[in-house]
């Protein structure tokens, strides 16, 4: 028996054969695009065309009232010609006549869904929901029927489970990551686009409509540079270059994290090779951490700091890094205004490496100043939050350089240096 449930735009005719190609899929899509429809009707499909006996499929949006207001009628109105389907009103649950079963179901109650099998789920609003739900309840109930999952939304910054899900899919090749701004699938007239535009302002109408991640900090200090950096392709693979020294730009923490940035400096770009971060943790553990790594180092910044005088010990940092083995260098004090405005200004000569150094691009995308709505402008000091502690190390490195040698004396000095990248 064929019937037509519904009849798919050629944008979510295009989604669903590639959804036919994979189990696992990140669908990142603008505002009206009809993903939830979209799904929902992959989700009937699958269910209808199941071969295991009593299949079960689950659509999970963060609440109950977001699951029943936003699918539930839908549901029905897609299944209502095949005839001998039931619904279950209380546990907004469709029952197809192949025995199959589609439910409704809420990430605020996840506890209520463990233990289930299930051959295929979505999630909606994914930025909304816990990593647990997927790591600890819906991966395992897929597993031994190998069932498929997607994850569909629309960005709310970089520290959600939705933007987590999306970078593991760009990295595995056997899932799909998929993306629909308005400007490539023009389902919206641009007339309306720019009513939109007006009234939402530039930050959030490219979130919502051109899927940008970045795009809702409104405020950010560096998003623009991070963005421009990544289309022209200095935000990508970088090797060590062992021709040359590293050196390194720290912010120490004092019972809070410390970050650590590794880079190397070649005529007039400086490279960023590797990062770290870490929280809680005393001097000896970061100076190991340096030890560890296979480069050879020239110089070791820290800010002006390091200087103070620890209650404890009646010792410096400085003094405590030098006797395990970590001569530092001071970077000079400067307002935190000159610092940014250094950082900028070497920021188009930035190569960063994406494997080793993912939470420092993150956190340079973040970093923003708040608005504030009775003044009508933006703070002049950034948030001080997770992105903190990298941004400030990135800071000194800016500050840093001007006291690294210039391209002339790194010739002379390293004539064996890997000089593929273009100098700006």
């Amino acid at each position: 028996m064929h019937i037509e449930l519904y009849t798919p735009r050629p944008q979510q005719q295009e989604l669903h054969d590639l959804l036919d190609q994979h189990r696992f899929a990140v669908l990142n899509c603008h505002r009206r695009f009809g993903k939830t429809v979209c799904i929902l009707n992959h989700l009937i499909k699958a269910a209808l065309m199941h071969p295991l006996p009593n299949p079960r499929f689950a659509y999970v949006a963060p609440t109950y009232k977001q699951a029943k207001s936003i699918a539930w009628d839908y549901i029905k109105q897609f299944t209502a010609k095949i005839p001998g389907t039931r619904y279950n009103e209380t546990e907004l649950r469709c029952d197809l006549p192949n025995g199959s079963r589609i439910t409704l179901l809420s990430s605020e109650n996840a506890e209520s869904i463990r233990g289930i099998f299930l051959d295929g789920v979505c999630i909606d609003e994914t930025a909304q929901v816990e990593p647990k739900l997927w790591n600890e309840i819906l991966r395992p109930a897929l597993s031994d029927r190998k069932g498929f999952c997607y994850f569909i939304g629309t960005p709310a910054g970089m520290q959600n489970f939705f933007y987590e899900i999306y970078q593991h899919a760009i990295k595995d090749d056997k899932w799909l990551a998929f993306t629909a701004p308005v400007s490539k699938t023009k389902i919206i007239d641009q007339e309306e686009l720019d009513a939109a535009l007006t009234q939402m302002g530039e930050a959030k109408y490219k979130q919502e409509f051109e899927c940008d991640w970045i795009a809702n900090i409104e405020g950010s200090v560096y998003g623009n540079l991070v963005k421009v950096a990544e289309d022209k392709g200095r935000i990508t693979s970088i090797e060590y270059d062992q021709s040359l020294p590293v050196n390194t730009a720290w912010d120490i923490g004092v019972g809070d994290s410390t970050a650590i940035i590794f880079f190397q400096q070649l005529g007039n770009t400086v490279r960023i090779i590797d990062y770290y971060e870490n929280n809680r943790e005393g001097l000896p553990h970061y100076v190991n951490i340096i030890k560890q790594k296979d480069y050879v180092y020239e110089h070791h910044y820290a800010p002006h700091d390091i200087e103070v005088t620890e209650f404890s010990s009646g010792k410096t940092r400085r003094e405590v890094a030098y006797q395990l083995g970590i001569n530092f260098k001071i970077l000079p004090k400067l307002p935190l205004e000159d610092g940014i405005h250094a950082a900028k200004m070497i920021f188009p000569r930035v190569y960063i490496d994406l494997e080793n150094c993912r939470p420092l691009v993150d956190a340079l995308r973040h970093y923003h100043r708040k608005f504030n709505d009775k003044m009508r402008m933006f703070s002049n000091k950034p948030i001080h939050d997770w992105s903190s502690h990298a941004n400030d190390a990135f800071r000194y490195m800016a500050i840093a350089i001007d006291e690294l040698p210039n391209q002339e004396n790194i010739s002379k000095r390293f004539p064996n240096a890997i000089s593929d990248y273009k100098i700006l």
